[in-house]
């Protein structure tokens, strides 16, 4: 059920103080940890894909300011006669669809949540032409820091339809202002954790139904 009340900005401790100060602690350990399977990542796309490594594009950060996020590429650049880029379809090889299900993919946006774009749990990072889009409970979704991961993702990631999708962002943002949202954040982090297994073995959740990675939004 789609709610109408719209959230306001999370005001507690751990929402204004805490969440960030986690999210630098663990983000930079994370790095340190990842940083050799980055490198062997990094490798990998260059000798399969070809420069450039990274795919950049710019995102709706906290309070709609737009950030840059980066990705490891996991697309070819194959295009049409008239240079316009094929369908997703046509450029998401067998490489690239490992690299999503692993998360691989999502490595390098560790360096955003360090450098406070972004946060380890939040409301996934959309488009910039999305915002205006947004009826006024979706946009609550911008009160707070996008995330690596989120309630969303742990409902189904890409496999939500857009409604829902939006909604359970919108709650989040909620649960943040409420006592004990550092327990949300563990459940979250927890459940991404099983998820991350499942999806490599199974797939399910990195791509909307009918299409290689994810539907526009259109409301």
């Amino acid at each position: 059920m789609i709610e109408s009340r719209i959230p306001s900005a999370p005001t507690t401790l751990y929402a204004r103080f805490m969440k960030r100060l986690c999210d630098l602690v663990v983000a930079s350990l994370a790095l340190v940890v990842a940083l050799p399977l980055m490198v062997v990542t990094g490798l990998a796309v260059l000798v399969v894909l070809g420069p450039p490594i990274l795919y950049r594009e710019e995102r709706a950060g906290m309070g709609g300011v737009p950030i840059q996020i980066a990705k490891f590429r996991s697309m070819t650049q194959a295009a049409d006669a008239s240079g316009q880029p094929l369908p997703d379809a046509a450029r998401l090889g067998v490489f690239g669809r490992v690299l999503r299900r692993t998360s691989l993919d999502e490595l390098p946006q560790l360096f955003s949540v360090v450098r406070g774009d972004m946060s380890l749990i939040g409301p996934r990072p959309l488009p910039m032409r999305y915002v205006p889009r947004y009826n006024p409970r979706q946009a609550s979704r911008l009160l707070v820091r996008p995330g690596l991961t989120g309630w969303a993702q742990v409902h189904g990631r890409n496999a939500v339809a857009w409604p829902e999708r939006l909604e359970f962002d919108a709650r989040y943002v909620e649960m943040l202002g409420q006592p004990g949202a550092v327990l949300t954040d563990l459940w979250i982090a927890s459940l991404t954790a099983f998820q991350m297994v499942a999806q490599a073995i199974t797939g399910r959740g990195i791509a909307a139904p009918g299409t290689a990675t994810m539907q526009e939004f259109a409301p």
